[in-house]
């Protein structure tokens, strides 16, 4: 189970015809008594936001950072649809909230899909039937995973706990994602639950540190999506928790779902780490994991499983940080290839088995602080361009 594993939620999935093939395309996260509990959202920072991007955040404002439900659709993106897009977000919202009996403004919404189609307001009476369908359980978790995929080809899930003194509270999620992502988050939405009781400002400020530490370390093509959310809900029902150990849970369970991301993403043949130690500070070493994690020539090494360390050094010196190129060293799968900023005697044959591989890792020391920072990423593959090379 994932976002019904944690006490007072229910959850449903189903198909209202927003996708042509008939397959399930809206979703429902709710408590299990349509009661408003403490929420909080952490959204794309791309200036052309989606219109249920527009809707959730003022709708947690509204509600001083409360909701009883979300309701995600895939399909369609309603981006750059206008003020037709805020109304059927906002229509949306007011169908979920009659059908719990909340208010319009203590629902949020998540929709992704293609970007620019005006969002299909005739399927808006079939969502009904998909709210009355919400119930507990691993399969109604389920079916609501499977209804905000897109271009996945697997449902995404995690879950968490917390246990202290004989008390135990539960974190689970959903995500969905496979390509755009990047800073800040993906094109991705992600739901989380908890039973824990808290406040909707130390939530929002939880949620905020895991996304960073998670979500916002991938990257699949370096693109920024118009619809990226991670929202959180916690009914109360376990009571408190101490708040760094409920953060780490929802750490762990944002993690796992964007490792899954990443390993989901479009024409992915390999997943790469990129760790760079020895830089100035932790934000100049994060910044010199991504400049590596994000190269096109980098990605294309991957995919053809070439230990070319001379593009990582490259990126390493064009990254803006800290750099001497006579302390800067490159390791593949933990063998040194490059050490004092030339190459470096190593096992070849090592190097191109762990190449090989569907995991690789690259470590580069810096040599000039105790920064350290981590990024995660795939190859650059055939199988993406033929994904994207028309509209998806």
């Amino acid at each position: 189970m994932s976002v019904t594993a944690a006490r007072g939620f229910v959850a449903a999935g189903g198909a209202v015809g927003i996708k042509a093939d008939g397959s399930s395309d809206v979703a429902i996260v709710a408590t299990a008594d349509g009661r408003a509990v403490p929420a909080a959202g952490v959204f794309t920072e791309n200036r052309a936001s989606a219109a249920p991007v527009r809707v959730s955040r003022e709708h947690l404002g509204k509600s001083a950072g409360r909701a009883a439900a979300v309701v995600c659709t895939s399909g369609n993106a309603n981006a750059a649809t206008g003020p037709a897009g805020i109304r059927a977000a906002e229509e949306l919202c007011a169908l979920v909230a009659s059908g719990v009996r909340a208010a319009p403004h203590e629902v949020l919404v998540c929709q992704t899909g293609l970007i620019g189609i005006p969002f299909p307001f005739e399927v808006l009476g079939k969502v009904g039937a998909v709210v009355r369908a919400r119930a507990p359980g691993e399969d109604a978790a389920r079916a609501a995973a499977e209804a905000i995929m897109t271009t996945d080809t697997v449902r995404k899930e995690a879950l968490a706990h917390v246990e202290l003194d004989g008390s135990r509270c539960t974190v689970g999620g959903m995500a969905k994602g496979a390509a755009m992502l990047a800073p800040h988050m993906a094109t991705m939405l992600a739901v989380l639950t908890t039973d824990a009781e808290v406040a909707p400002p130390t939530l929002h400020a939880l949620l905020r540190d895991a996304v960073d530490a998670s979500f916002n370390r991938v990257t699949v093509d370096g693109c920024t999506s118009t619809n990226d959310t991670v929202l959180l809900l916690a009914s109360g029902e376990a009571g408190p928790m101490p708040a760094d150990r409920l953060g780490a849970a929802v750490a762990e369970v944002c993690r796992s779902l964007a490792a899954q991301m990443v390993a989901d993403a479009e024409g992915a043949t390999k997943v790469a780490r990129v760790v760079v130690t020895g830089a100035a500070s932790d934000a100049e070493a994060h910044a010199a994991a991504r400049k590596v994690a994000t190269s096109l020539l980098v990605k294309c090494s991957l995919n053809g499983a070439d230990p070319y360390w001379g593009r990582v050094v490259s990126e390493l010196g064009a990254a803006g940080v800290a750099f001497e190129l006579d302390r800067t060293s490159v390791s593949y799968g933990g063998i040194v290839v490059c050490e004092h900023g030339v190459a470096a005697l190593h096992d070849t044959e090592a190097v191109a088995s762990h190449m090989a591989g569907r995991a690789v890792e690259i470590s580069c020391s810096l040599g000039i602080g105790s920064g350290e920072g981590a990024v995660l990423a795939t190859d650059l593959g055939h199988g993406y361009i033929d994904e994207n090379r028309t509209t998806s």
